[in-house]
């Protein structure tokens, strides 16, 4: 039975705001000031490439993957996920762009899989690619992951491009800009990351409270 259009807008939306550009910007900064324009396009595609097949696979083995052949509860993973998640978080309100200095360390050959992981593969993505896998067709799933990932190195791209022209003359103000913008996001990356605990600590069968009103 073919999802309904709602379920493709939430699936889209859940998976953009995991991927984030304008923290994941933050996250490739090295590389945004390291390498010119084509360049860092090319490392991004390819990078988004391996990222795809990837969710790819999860969204086609979806929970049976971690059942029959890691033997091990999907909602575990999702607990797992959302805890590392929320550390990243946290660790980035608190300490900013230095959170990341250390992140894009590989050889200029490396480069696409060192963005590929830990920048786009990592609990949270993998885990909403099971989600979306679950809700939609997999010709849907496989269409929504392309097109996010189309999205998301397309606006990546763009603010590379406007971090070279203004770093030319305004340096003090893109230096804000990106502090201001990492923390900014990390505080979404924690709510989706409690989430994440919340749903995966339920379905694993600790009692969690609903407080409604």
């Amino acid at each position: 039975m073919a999802a309904a259009p709602e379920a493709y807008l939430r699936s889209f939306l859940l998976f953009f705001a995991l991927f984030n550009p304008f923290l994941m910007s933050i996250y490739l900064l090295g590389l945004i000031r390291g390498l010119s324009t084509p360049q860092f396009a090319r490392v991004l595609a390819r990078g988004s490439a391996i990222s795809a097949v990837v969710f790819v696979l999860f969204a086609w083995g979806g929970e049976a993957f971690f059942r029959d052949v890691l033997q091990v509860r999907f909602a575990s993973f999702q607990l797992f996920g959302g805890i590392v998640f929320l550390l990243i978080g946290l660790r980035y309100v608190f300490q900013g762009a230095g959170a990341v200095d250390q992140l894009m360390r590989a050889s200029p050959a490396g480069l696409a899989g060192a963005i590929a992981v830990p920048i786009m593969i990592g609990p949270g993505t993998v885990s909403a690619s099971v989600v979306i896998g679950n809700r939609l067709p997999l010709a849907g799933a496989a269409a929504v992951i392309a097109a996010t990932l189309a999205l998301t190195v397309l606006l990546l791209v763009l603010l590379k491009w406007l971090h070279d022209r203004l770093q030319r003359q305004h340096a003090a103000l893109t230096e804000r800009y990106v502090d201001l913008v990492g923390r900014m996001s990390a505080l979404l990356i924690g709510t989706i990351a409690l989430d994440m605990i919340v749903t995966g600590a339920q379905r694993t069968g600790f009692a969690v409270p609903i407080v409604t009103s």
